[in-house]
Parts: C-alpha cells; sequence; structure tokens
C-alpha cells in the first residue's frame, strides 16, 4: 500500500494527473450532495461517482479493467476528497459555491482531460479519440453526478465546461504530434485546460445556444 501511494506521488504524468483528479472531483462531487442535504452514504457516492465514472467509461472505451477495480489506492484517494468536502461544510455556509470547490473542480477537469488523452495515446487511437476519451474522462463523472442529483447534465447547457477539455485534448494532441520533451503534452494540456476553464468562470463565457442567434430583442 506504502509503495502504491509513492508510486502515485512521485511517478509518471498519468499517476500525478489521476491522483489531483480523482481527489479534486471526489471534493466537488461530495459537495454537491451535502448542498442537496443527502446523508453521509449519498454524499460519498456523488462523490465518487464524480471522481470515478469518468475514468470508468474511459478504461471500458479502451478495452481495459478499470483502474479503481485494480488498487485500493484509487478509492482511499476519492475518500479523501470526499473527507474533505465535509469538512468544508462545516466551516463554509455554501461549500460547492465556494472558490475552494470551483478550483479544484477546474483542476480535476485538467488533470482527467490529460489522463484521458495519455490513456487514448497509449491505446494508439485517432486524433479524434485522443480529444473524445480527454473529453468523456473529464466531464463523464460530473454528469452522471447530475443525473443522481435528479437534474439534466449541465456541460449540456450554455457553461463553458467541457469545451475546455476538448481544447486540452486538442493542445495534447499537437505538442504530442510535434514530439517535445516526456510529459510535455501532459503539462500543456493540464495547463490550457484549468487556465481556460478559470478565465471562463470569472469572464461569464458560455457557448451560444439556438436562441442566442434566433432572438430578435
Amino acid at each position: 500500500m506504502t509503495q502504491e501511494l509513492i508510486e502515485v506521488l512521485f511517478g509518471d504524468p498519468f499517476a500525478v494527473m489521476n491522483t489531483i483528479g480523482l481527489v479534486a472531483f471526489a471534493l466537488v462531487g461530495a459537495a454537491k450532495g451535502i448542498r442537496e442535504e443527502f446523508d453521509l452514504f449519498g454524499i460519498a457516492v456523488v462523490g465518487l461517482a464524480t471522481a470515478f465514472v469518468g475514468g470508468v467509461t474511459r478504461d471500458i472505451l479502451v478495452n481495459r479493467v478499470p483502474l479503481v477495480l485494480q488498487s485500493p489506492i484509487e478509492i482511499s484517494l476519492g475518500l479523501v476528497g470526499v473527507g474533505l468536502a465535509i469538512v468544508l461544510s462545516v466551516s463554509l455556509r455554501a461549500p460547492d459555491e465556494h472558490l475552494v470547490t470551483v478550483v479544484s473542480d477546474a483542476i480535476g477537469l485538467a488533470a482527467f482531460a490529460t489522463t484521458g488523452a495519455i490513456v487514448a495515446t497509449e491505446a494508439g487511437i485517432s486524433a479524434f479519440g485522443i480529444v473524445a476519451l480527454a473529453t468523456i474522462n473529464a466531464v463523464g463523472g460530473g454528469a452522471f453526478a447530475d443525473i443522481l442529483l435528479d437534474r439534466s447534465p449541465f456541460i449540456l447547457f450554455d457553461d463553458f465546461y467541457a469545451s475546455c477539455a476538448v481544447l486540452g485534448g486538442c493542445s495534447y494532441w499537437v505538442v504530442d504530434s510535434v514530439g517535445v520533451i516526456d510529459g510535455g503534452a501532459a503539462i500543456v494540456c493540464a495547463t490550457v485546460t484549468v487556465t481556460i476553464r478559470l478565465v471562463a468562470v470569472t469572464q461569464d463565457w458560455y457557448v451560444p445556444t439556438v436562441q442566442h442567434f434566433t432572438s430578435t430583442e
């Protein structure tokens, strides 16, 4: 167990990004469950679903056993995120809307977009596949969590969210194709995704709907 933890914290780019993503997204999902006044079990379910569903979907698509079923460290990291959300809820009135949660969400989005792109590249799939897996890995958990919360997945509305993962996945493919230093594509993907997401939040960016173009007002 200790050896696995060391490898996660100081290993390859995938392990580092996966660790960050699991903790960050579990925190975000659990914070949403707390806002809905779920019990502790429900909070844990929403938090873990947010952290793992995207990665499980990614692994199934590349025909491998999901990582969450291979190592206890994965669940442990998710539970750390859930625990952090509960701690925050004690001192914060609306933990799901707090700056800590917003930034964690952006970091988790970037981390999972990167892990999705890494797995897709290692699987030898097309450029479209790299971008698709980066996006699915990044937003799949959040979309499923919204279903558990009995609402339409927010990525289908006009928030500039999934688009950040798409742009991050594209940047990964471009940098990886150029063949820069090892890990360079992962760093660029994570940086692009988290930067665009934070800018989108502060500047209130959105993806327009058809109604924006057809409105006569």
